[in-house]
C-alpha cells in the first residue's frame, strides 16, 4: 500500500478532504498534516511536514494544495530530496511523473475544479518516471 502525506493551508483545505477520501477509497494510506479548518493558515506550516516525510522516504508521495498552488510548491522546493510540480491539468500531471520523476504534486485550488484536482491526482500517483535521458536531468538538479 502507498503511503500519501497531505498538506493545506486555508485556501487548499475546501479540496484536501474531499482528496483525502478519494485516496482512502483507492487504498492509499493517508497522513494529514493539516491544517484542520478554514481559518487562516500559513501555507509553509503544511508544506514542510509534508516534504520532510517524502524526503524522509516515510511516505511515497506527497500532495500540497493551496489558493494558487504557488506558495507550497516554493516551500516544499526547498528540500533538497523534494521535486515538487505545479499542476492544474492532467497533461502536467503526467509530465512531471514522466520527465522530472516529481515526488510532490502541489495544487491551486482558487483555479481549477475539484474534479480537475483528483484526476490531476490520480495520474500524477499512477504514472511511471521515464528515466533514461529524463535521469540524466533529473539527476543535475540538486546544488
Amino acid at each position: 500500500m502507498k503511503k500519501i502525506a497531505i498538506g493545506s493551508d486555508h485556501a487548499g483545505f475546501p479540496y484536501k478532504e474531499p482528496i483525502t477520501t478519494w485516496l482512502t477509497n483507492n487504498g492509499y494510506e493517508v497522513k494529514d498534516f493539516g491544517t484542520y479548518s478554514a481559518d487562516s493558515a500559513d501555507y509553509a506550516d503544511f508544506a514542510h511536514p509534508v516534504a520532510s516525510g517524502v524526503e524522509n522516504k516515510e511516505f511515497d508521495k506527497g500532495i500540497l494544495l493551496c489558493g494558487s498552488g504557488q506558495g507550497v510548491c516554493i516551500t516544499a522546493n526547498k528540500h533538497q530530496g523534494i521535486r515538487a510540480a505545479l499542476v492544474w491539468d492532467l497533461p502536467l500531471a503526467a509530465l512531471a511523473r514522466q520527465h522530472n520523476d516529481a515526488n510532490v504534486i502541489c495544487i491551486p485550488v482558487r483555479f481549477i475544479t475539484l474534479e480537475t484536482a483528483i484526476a490531476s491526482v490520480e495520474a500524477f500517483l499512477n504514472t511511471e518516471f521515464e528515466g533514461g535521458r529524463h535521469q540524466l536531468r533529473v539527476d543535475k538538479i540538486a546544488c
